[in-house]
């Protein structure tokens, strides 16, 4: 097990670099925009606002022990709470919300603990730029829609489109006006500044605002106008908490936290990637599934929820300056101190606030130019991004994940299971060979070349028989006598045992039919398999180190 614990930091280097300074104002700088949004997105989540508080201490101290990027803010994020409060609706009777949270952030973070130890970072592949893309915007607008009631002090609210839209008409529409000119100004104020400020007066904003509007509610005694306050904390405690170890509540949300395990880890990744590439650095993806899995198990010991990297806080960090994963310690530090000196204060701050928070900052990355990309290149995709951000918003977030993954694997195996098999000649004067259909090429007389543009698995051997005899049926209406058909096959990097029987049965095709089976530039790992089947019992054909040499030998021997 020692291969999945970090190496010790060399303090002396770290300290001799002035790397500790950097670290503490970057820690502080991202702390400033982490409390806002920490209150805000345990709202979402439908917890109470300590959680978000709480989620945003022993997650980033572990994260920081285990992880492995300088810049990756750990926390609580806008689209896991979203899946988070769609899973919270299937808490069994007799369990709290915060109970199910705590349970949900153990088995998110048992799964990516389990999920580094047999060493399955490839699972980041199963997520599709366009499920990614589609996934993303459906969590924006859903999350958007459920802060739109909040903001306007409406009574209505629901985990998709459609449940809103529901309890909206049996309100009636009902909305309260000093809720909701607390809620549409700081959207202005806040809009206001990520347009106009730059720099430390951009970054300060937030926290500005949640000051500001705490004071304001206080003097005016906006509770009893209607306004919808965070009201009093619990007592601040040790962060300590045992999730409850009940049998059925863990069954209920296993499918969930499987879903968030693969979401924290594919947002986390995208985002320590991008910054990777920023620094010149690069990104050990088991060391990210073993950095988030401590931090969401120690989140459900620490009275927290799941937790995840945010993109928005992490490109902050990167921008302050961050030399090491310390600046996480100082993040939680910071936060810590908040804690302790914001408690009362934070009684008087209007739910519509928050709500504005949360919806200025996830509109902020709202685009449909992913969509019109999409649309040009390939429709396909463009139509199953469509799709899975319709069934985000109005079914759920789990609906929409699991619709994508396997869109994507539907298409994977859409493209694949028919092996492009294009017919090639050689480009005058030189020994490549290109596609006869895209350019001017010789031929010779009596082969009929063929390239094989795929891995022969069992998802496409079956026609590839059916492919190379159309191409000779049409050679034979050209009126070309072909001898022997010659496969280039450097573009094939796995032959299964589907494979294998398919080339077996193309062979004895075109044996039956008088004609011979050359092939050309075999991968030494393919034809290492192939010697490996004692496929020369029954391959009587030759293979060539390079396609021109096949070609030498046209017409073939006798």
């Amino acid at each position: 097990m020692d291969h999945l614990l970090p190496k010790a930091p060399d303090w002396r280097a770290y300290l001799a670099r002035g790397a500790l300074r950097d670290d503490v104002l970057a820690g502080f700088i991202v702390s400033v925009l982490l409390i806002p949004q920490s209150l805000a997105y345990a709202m979402l989540a439908g917890l109470p606002p300590d959680v978000g508080l709480y989620a945003s201490l022993l997650p980033a101290l572990a994260y920081a022990l285990m992880g492995s990027s300088p810049v990756l803010a750990i926390g609580p994020v806008a689209v896991l709470a979203l899946m988070i409060m769609q899973a919270l609706g299937g808490v069994p009777a007799g369990f709290s919300a915060e109970q199910g949270a705590l349970v949900l952030a153990a088995e998110t973070g048992l799964v990516l603990l389990a999920a580094a130890v047999l060493r399955l970072d490839a699972l980041a592949s199963l997520m599709s730029v366009p499920v990614l893309h589609g996934f993303e915007t459906g969590a924006t607008v859903s999350i958007a829609l459920s802060q739109l009631p909040v903001l306007l002090g409406s009574p209505a609210k629901g985990s998709d489109a459609i449940a809103l839209w529901q309890t909206a008409q049996g309100s009636g529409w009902a909305w309260t006006a000093a809720s909701a000119a607390f809620g549409l100004f700081s959207c202005v104020l806040l809009y206001a500044a990520r347009r106009f400020l730059h720099g430390s007066l951009a970054r300060l904003a937030p926290l500005a605002l949640l000051l500001g509007s705490m004071a304001v509610a206080a003097l005016t005694d906006a509770g009893s106008r209607g306004v919808a306050l965070v009201g009093q904390l619990p007592a601040l405690h040790a962060p300590w908490s045992l999730p409850p170890l009940d049998a059925s509540l863990w069954r209920a949300l296993l499918p969930s936290a499987l879903l968030l395990g693969l979401m924290a880890y594919v947002s986390s990744l995208v985002v320590t990637e991008s910054l990777a590439r920023r620094r010149g650095e690069k990104v050990n993806a088991r060391a990210e599934l073993r950095g988030l899995g401590a931090a969401n198990l120690v989140a459900a010991f620490g009275s927290g929820m799941p937790v995840s990297g945010s993109f928005s806080r992490s490109v902050l960090l990167h921008d302050a300056g961050s030399r090491s994963r310390m600046s996480g310690v100082f993040v939680a530090g910071f936060m810590g101190l908040a804690m302790l000196l914001l408690t009362g204060p934070l009684a008087w701050l209007p739910k519509a606030v928050l709500a504005g928070t949360i919806l200025v900052a996830v509109l902020s990355g709202f685009s449909v130019t992913p969509y019109r990309r999409a649309w040009r290149y390939a429709r396909s995709e463009a139509v199953l991004m469509l799709f899975v951000t319709l069934l985000v918003v109005f079914d759920s977030v789990s609906v929409g994940l699991a619709a994508g993954v396997l869109g994507s694997i539907g298409l994977l195996l859409q493209r694949t299971a028919q092996p492009h098999v294009a017919r090639i000649g050689r480009v005058q004067g030189t020994e490549h060979f290109r596609n006869v259909g895209r350019y001017k090429v010789e031929e010779a007389p009596h082969t009929l070349s063929l390239r094989i543009d795929e891995s022969l698995v069992f998802i496409n051997a079956r026609s590839l028989a059916d492919v190379v005899q159309g191409h000779l049926e049409d050679s034979r209406r050209e009126g070309r006598e072909v001898q022997r058909v010659l496969l280039l096959m450097s573009p094939i990097n796995a032959i299964d045992f589907s494979g294998l029987e398919a080339l077996r049965a193309l062979h004895d095709g075109l044996q039956a039919q008088g004609l011979r089976l050359d092939l050309s530039e075999i991968k030494g790992p393919v034809l290492d398999r192939l010697r490996a089947g004692r496929w020369e019992r029954w391959f009587k054909g030759d293979v060539f180190m390079t396609h021109h040499l096949g070609l030498e030998r046209d017409p073939p021997s006798a």
